[in-house]
């Protein structure tokens, strides 16, 4: 019995060497948990800085190439990489713009209190003699003229009806109707344009007159095509909205066709087709829609970016 005693004693001793063992390469792993998690942590704020630095910089560069923001030098930049970090401190490390690419790119690092440049201090690596990590992220950004994407009723407005000031934000308020003559042979101020789809969206495509695929057959007669309701034109309610712009137009009833010059964003304020209608004010007459055209840079990912003339809409997007 004495000798199973030792036994147990000695094994006992022999655990608590391997469990303290353990324990060191356990607290290790922890050490590295951490420092690599403030790594990580770090990393992100200054991803989503660099992000939102690179799509406010498109946007100010779509509206005006001469704004301060539109610039290397941009402080739009250094205030929200800073806005974007826990601590309130980032750095914009450096901006790359080409304006003719229409493409701004922004790299940002780490920034802290009496801590190298650019890195960010590590608390448990620094007892290896690794006291810092320098940690950075870059985003990139583009902007342009829409030349095809989702319009979200089967509507073309007539070129000739664009009256946004050279020096001007937006045009002043005016009634489109169908009725109306007045674009040197273009039917009126706006037009249906026909449809396969269920649905009352319509995929646009603008360009050279010479493309085919720009040509959209138009939906003969005044009224709603049969698969737009009164939910599907809410959308547009008191709402800017990127719509194509029609140049010309050849043939009539259903053989007349629609040539997409380009897209301008409207600002609608009011409309009335039979049933279906919403006013911001004074009542719309039937088969009409008021609004303004306005200069606006939209953020949707559905449009695709070309060579189509700037009618005062633009997208900017993220890029890899």
């Amino acid at each position: 019995m004495r000798r199973l005693t030792a036994k147990k004693d000695n094994e006992r001793g022999a655990v608590s060497v391997i469990v303290a063992i353990l324990l060191v390469t356990l607290l290790g792993f922890v050490a590295i948990a951490v420092d690599v998690g403030a790594i990580y942590s770090e990393r992100a704020q200054l991803q989503n800085g660099a992000d939102a630095s690179a799509i406010a910089m498109a946007q100010k560069c779509a509206r005006n190439t001469a704004d301060a923001d539109c610039s290397t030098t941009s402080s739009l930049a250094t205030s929200l990489a800073n806005q974007n970090a826990l601590d309130g401190m980032s750095k914009v490390y450096s901006i790359e713009l080409d304006q003719t690419a229409r493409k701004v790119s922004v790299t940002t690092s780490a920034k802290e209190m009496g801590g190298a440049d650019n890195s960010v201090s590590l608390f448990f690596a620094d007892v290896l003699g690794i006291p810092s990590k320098e940690v950075g992220a870059r985003s990139s950004a583009v902007w342009g003229s829409p030349s095809k994407g989702p319009v979200i009723l089967p509507l073309a407005i007539a070129h000739c009806k664009l009256n946004i000031p050279a020096s001007g934000a937006n045009g002043a308020e005016q009634v489109l109707e169908q009725s109306v003559n007045g674009c040197g042979g273009i039917p009126g101020g706006f037009g249906w344009m026909q449809t396969t789809s269920t649905k009352c969206s319509i995929t646009a495509t603008a360009g050279a007159s010479s493309n085919s695929g720009i040509w959209f057959s138009s939906d003969t007669g005044a009224s709603v095509p049969s698969t737009c309701t009164a939910a599907d034109f809410a959308q547009m309610n008191n709402q800017t909205v990127l719509l194509p712009l029609y140049d010309l137009a050849t043939g009539t009833g259903s053989s007349g066709k629609y040539y997409i010059k380009g897209f301008a964003a409207f600002h609608v304020t009011g409309y009335h087709f039979a049933s279906i209608g919403w006013s911001t004010g004074t009542p719309v007459a039937n088969k009409a829609i008021r609004g303004y055209f306005v200069k606006y840079v939209s953020l949707a990912q559905g449009f695709e970016l070309g060579s189509t003339p700037d009618y005062g809409a633009s997208v900017a997007r993220l890029t890899l």
